[in-house]
């Protein structure tokens, strides 16, 4: 009995002790695993970040003295999301075609995007001259063609009605006063009436409650909000035929605009200008236009009108240009596509390869030592294969050729 007990005391005791050995053990072993990663530096430029080494010394750009950087131990650095989001691409090593921008004047051409607008100087407005009743429309759809001389619609009014009843009265009873008779006739022609009707009424010397209203010129029907070409969408004019709002038994008062024809003979062509290249353009400065329904021949015209309204939708302003559509037959709302030879313009020049967007910026890769460092540029206009730079680089630094091979590349490192 007292042996059992020893025994079972003694293999307690061992138990103990070996779980103890183990704890301390494996409690040693990982202080010396993370001792060894806290031991674990780098050293590298303050000025220059791609140059690392693993040994105090000297940057081999500047000369500075490298700077000492303890790392982060590898399973806390690999479960960084830090760690994802450093640029992979910031420094790259290889040796790549390079090219220089260039101090040099560029011409070229510039490709303007247009559409067939209404003239609105062409339009003329239909306008009721007397107060009254509509009784029939003879034009009901809006795009509908008018000629000039077409019956638009009849109109009952009281009031032109008493002055035919007055006009009548004149020539009745006092033809030989020829000035008041004169003035009566005048009256009726502001009216509205023409001067087939007024010698009808002289013959019939009956008048008539309902006057029958022509168009004084050919056009378009249309109405005022359809002829905004400076909004910045013109599917109004491409839409199908309308209902015209104004319908018989309509009452409409004296001036107001009952019809709005626009004259396609006469037509602008108009043409968004990218922010930039407005001050390249000058009135009277030569264009050549191809529509879209024939881009092998080609109308030459020149600029007549820069509008200094500024679009802050599309960073855009407009260009005009009159033409004289009575041959051409361009149909409204047909697409353009202008161009304008500029003259040549001086500055720092780079080829557009050289660069590479990203977002709102524009990249490009510059030599140094054994590999290409990522550096923003600003950039101006664009002139066929090259782009303008304000500033970022110069003409002496040595750039890739071809950025976006080196973005596309798997030959970088990762840097701060």
């Amino acid at each position: 009995m007292i042996m059992n007990r020893y025994l079972k005391y003694s293999l307690l005791t061992i138990v103990i002790v070996t779980i103890g050995f183990a704890i301390y053990y494996f409690a040693n072993q990982s202080d010396n695993h993370s001792s060894h990663e806290q031991q674990t530096a780098i050293y590298t430029c303050p000025m220059h970040p791609e140059i690392i080494r693993d040994k105090p010394g000297n940057c081999p750009i500047c000369g500075m003295t490298l700077v000492k950087k303890i790392t982060n131990s590898h399973t806390e650095e690999s479960n960084s999301i830090e760690n994802v989001l450093k640029p992979t691409d910031n420094f790259i090593v290889g040796n790549f075609q390079t090219t220089t921008a260039k101090d040099t004047a560029v011409s070229s051409e510039i490709n303007l995007p247009g559409i067939v607008a209404y003239d609105p100087n062409a339009a003329v407005n239909i306008a009721a001259r007397a107060s009254g009743r509509i009784e029939k429309m003879y034009v009901n759809y809006k795009y509908q063609k008018v000629n000039k001389g077409q019956k638009l619609f009849d109109l009952y009014s009281p009031e032109l009605l008493t002055e035919q009843q007055n006009f009548i009265y004149l020539i009745s009873n006092d033809a030989d006063n020829t000035s008041i008779v004169e003035a009566s006739k005048q009256k009726l022609k502001l009216y509205g009436m023409s001067g087939s009707q007024i010698n009808a009424l002289m013959a019939t010397k009956r008048a008539n409650p309902v006057i029958s209203i022509y168009s004084p010129a050919y056009g378009i029907v249309s109405v005022t909000q359809t002829m905004d070409v400076n909004s910045n969408s013109m599917s109004n004019t491409n839409a199908p035929s309308e209902v015209l709002n104004v319908k018989e038994g309509n009452y409409i008062n004296k001036g107001e605009t009952v019809l709005k024809l626009v004259n396609t003979d006469k037509v602008w062509g108009v043409f968004n200008v990218l922010q930039g290249y407005s001050g390249l353009l000058k009135v009277t400065q030569p264009i050549t236009i191809t529509t879209e329904l024939d881009e092998n021949n080609s109308i030459n015209a020149h600029i007549n009108f820069i509008e200094t309204q500024f679009s802050a939708t599309d960073k855009s302003n407009r260009i005009r240009v009159y033409l004289n559509n009575a041959k051409l037959k361009l149909p409204i709302g047909l697409r353009l596509q202008g161009s304008v030879k500029t003259n040549p313009i001086k500055g720092t020049w780079l080829h557009k390869q050289a660069f590479v967007s990203i977002g709102n910026k524009k990249i490009v890769f510059v030599k140094m030592n054994n590999g290409f460092k990522a550096k923003e540029i600003k950039t101006g206009i664009e002139m066929g294969d090259y782009i303008q730079v304000i500033n970022g680089i110069s003409v002496k630094d040595v750039i890739a050729q071809s950025a976006q091979y080196l973005i596309d590349s798997e030959s970088f490192i990762k840097t701060e």
